[in-house]
């Protein structure tokens, strides 16, 4: 049986208030906002039975808006980057918001993340509305999103629909940054995936090809600790991870990414998604953002396993399925979250 509990809500410093609700099935609890569509916590048990928050966040909404490392938030319209924040479709050029040096991130600096979505429940969790007007960051067409949350005994599952009036490159991300110790590093977690390619990327993250993982530091499926981060020399410029790798999965099935795993508190947390790629980023800039408490998060605090549509494929449509989401047609993701106790 799932428990509601509606939270006192949150001062919008720019008008308003934020909602919060508490979802509870007895194994798994979250917290969400209808800012951003956050989850704000993600409770987990470890190997003695004993829950701990396995995701970091914020204490208020004035303290989400003023860090841009996406906390727990839906990263959109278009998860990851853009080059040269610029779209072209059928000849009609749209020059989207600059927000990462000269490239569109995460949908520009007013991108869903900051927005304020409609929120309700469901039998197993929660629901929640976003309507995006034409010309949102730069973005054609009108976007209607709906976001899922639901709790089903040990797992989290993530499903989100869009559709628009006007063809855009839609691709949508859970933005959640995981500690599966609830400490103030993830570096001794295990991180184990069996994709066998990768896009290598400019220095501005943009895709230049897909590349093989095998005999490189990009090949995770003997399971390496994190630490790795912070000493292959490979990983030197973006200091840790922050790399899309590919799913082979053509159909768009909901097929198992990988597991990250803590030999610490024994938990594992295995993602299972219908996307063509998952970006993994390391926490690698997290540095000076606020947290909870007013605590000052650290470098590789917490990790990201976003999965989404291939950055800049609106643009290099050669890459995978083309993001582009035409009138009457329908996006569909699908993730699913496993914890376990190892």
């Amino acid at each position: 049986m799932v428990r509601f509990t509606v939270l006192a809500p949150w001062q919008d410093p720019r008008g308003g208030e934020i909602e919060r609700i508490r979802i509870d099935n007895g194994t798994l609890a979250i917290e969400v906002l209808s800012l951003g569509g956050i989850i704000r916590s993600l409770w987990a048990p470890d190997k003695q039975g004993e829950r701990a928050n396995l995701v970091l966040g914020c204490d208020s909404a004035a303290d989400y808006l003023n860090q841009d490392a996406h906390l727990g938030a839906i990263a959109g319209r278009y998860a990851n980057r853009i080059a040269n924040a610029e779209l072209n479709h059928q000849g009609e050029p749209f020059k989207l918001n600059t927000n990462h040096g000269k490239h569109c991130l995460h949908g520009g600096s007013e991108g869903f993340n900051r927005k304020i979505w409609q929120l309700g429940t469901l039998p197993d969790g929660v629901r929640l509305m976003l309507k995006s007007p034409d010309g949102d960051m730069g973005f054609p067409g009108n976007c209607t999103v709906q976001l899922d949350y639901r709790l089903v005994g040990n797992n989290l599952y993530v499903e989100m629909f869009a559709s628009v009036d006007k063809a855009c490159p839609i691709s949508l991300t859970q933005h959640s940054y995981f500690n599966l110790d609830a400490s103030q590093s993830s570096l001794n977690h295990h991180l184990t995936a069996k994709a066998t390619h990768y896009l290598t990327m400019d220095d501005g993250g943009i895709p230049i090809a897909k590349t093989p993982v095998k005999r490189t530091v990009l090949d995770l499926s003997a399971g390496p600790e994190l630490t790795i981060q912070t000493t292959a020399p490979e990983l030197k410029t973006t200091q840790g991870f922050d790399h899309c790798f590919l799913m082979d999965n053509p159909a768009g099935e909901l097929k198992r990414f990988g597991t990250l795993s803590s030999p610490l508190s024994g938990r594992s947390l295995t993602l299972y998604t219908n996307q063509p790629s998952v970006q993994v980023y390391g926490g690698n800039f997290l540095a000076g953002t606020l947290g909870r408490k007013q605590q000052i998060l650290g470098q590789y605090q917490g990790v990201c396993l976003e999965p989404q549509q291939l950055p800049d494929a609106a643009n290099q449509r050669e890459l995978a399925q083309d993001p582009w989401l035409e009138p009457k047609q329908v996006y569909h993701h699908i993730s699913r979250y496993q914890f376990d106790v190892v």
